[in-house]
């Protein structure tokens, strides 16, 4: 594995303590060699192995549950039903899960949707923006965070084939090296506070949700979250960053593995890999025991710094 990998199998997962938490907090992918939860059972990741790739109509097909339903199936899939059980049923054991293991951190946590992505990822040839191929951290889940932690945490369900990433380190060491490049070095607190016109959309957002047409968390932005999107743009769109091997580390994770990561502060890239489950949660910035790690906070202490 790499510098970034921190592992945990069933002994120490045992006796871990708080130390999950710190480590993901420090910008560690939080590695598990035998997936820590119930998986779904064999005879239904066969199904949905064999007959979602035919079946989609979006790049992942997800369920989202402040809508309470399935998206990015043909709409008259016959295993819909079946994949809204096996995403609900695999939410709920992670963040049963996560509960245990990030005591303080995930207490107050966003729940947010819950994909399986039966693609190929080598060679789907997306949109940059939409890759998961190319090198990025990632920014504006559901929106707006307004500085909230994206936590996501994957499970290999290939039956023979690795997950092959890719990373080039965290957001501190890349905002010092590519803050300036991506536009985003001279960003300050009040730059990343919102105005008036951002009180005014996630006001009018929040109504039409309690007409019950869940949209505010999808269509809502914030000076922070349009910051990160920046960066990750820039990431997406500059062939030298993605092409440069400075800091660049690959890992594998095996079949029925599991690992969780901030997204938001690390890196990432999918290179290769068929049939994972991805859980995605957002965890409040207060609830972070080093908030200073935290990208919200890095920009606005290096914009404070230039200034």
């Amino acid at each position: 594995m790499t510098s970034l990998i921190e592992t945990y199998d069933e002994t120490r997962l045992a006796t871990a303590s708080n130390t999950v938490g710190h480590a993901l907090e420090a910008g560690k992918i939080i590695y598990f060699p035998d997936c820590p939860i119930e998986l779904p059972n064999p005879e239904d990741l066969d199904i949905l192995r064999a007959q979602l790739p035919r079946q989609l109509n979006l790049k992942n097909v997800s369920y989202h549950p402040e809508a309470g339903r399935v998206r990015g199936l043909d709409k008259e899939s016959p295993i819909g039903e079946l994949v809204q059980k096996v995403l609900i049923n695999h939410s709920d054991r992670v963040s049963e899960f996560l509960h245990s293991v990030l005591p303080g951190l995930f207490d107050n946590a966003l729940v947010g949707t819950c994909s399986f992505r039966p693609i190929e990822e080598q060679g789907r040839n997306l949109k940059p923006h939409a890759s998961n191929e190319l090198i990025h951290i990632d920014a504006g889940a559901y929106g707006a965070t307004n500085g909230d932690r994206i936590l996501r945490f994957f499970v290999n369900v290939n039956e023979t084939e690795d997950r092959v990433w890719a990373s080039k380190g965290a957001f501190p060491s890349l905002l010092r090296q590519y803050g300036s490049e991506a536009g985003i070095n001279e960003i300050t607190a009040n730059d990343l506070r919102k105005g008036p016109l951002d009180h005014l959309r996630t006001a009018l957002l929040q109504s039409i949700d309690k007409l019950g047409m869940p949209v505010s968390r999808a269509l809502d932005s914030s000076p922070y979250d349009r910051t990160m999107r920046r960066f990750h743009n820039y990431m997406k769109d500059t062939p030298g960053f993605q092409a440069s091997t400075i800091g660049r580390e690959e890992m594998r994770f095996p079949p029925m593995s599991a690992w969780m990561v901030l997204t938001d502060m690390v890196s990432h890239a999918c290179l290769s890999g068929q049939h994972c489950l991805n859980y995605t949660a957002l965890l409040p910035l207060g609830d972070c025991q080093y908030p200073k790690l935290a990208p919200f906070n890095l920009l606005a202490q290096q914009g404070t710094a230039a200034h």
